[in-house]
């Protein structure tokens, strides 16, 4: 498992990641927010700029206390609901 060590938002819903295997990734988010924890950054500016780095968990969080998979933003792992099952 690697973690995310830094977030830049680059564009509307796409930001740069930094890994801990040393890769870097610039990845489109607006596909991963939907349903009930992330849909509301999909469309909240706001909300959506106060992306950060959790430290503890290794990955990119909001203050709603919504975060993502540091394995798929990595690419390692398809997204559950891009394979026909849905999350949460």
């Amino acid at each position: 498992m690697v973690d995310i060590t830094n977030v830049e938002i680059i564009a509307e819903r796409t930001v740069r990641l930094w890994f801990s295997d040393g890769s870097m990734r610039v990845v489109d988010l607006l596909p991963y927010l939907w349903g009930p924890a992330l849909g509301e950054l999909a469309t909240n500016n706001d909300l959506f700029s106060k992306i950060a780095v959790d430290p503890e968990i290794g990955t990119i969080s909001w203050p709603n206390g919504s975060d993502l998979d540091p394995d798929i933003l990595h690419g390692d792992h398809e997204p559950a609901s891009l394979s026909g099952t849905a999350i949460g």
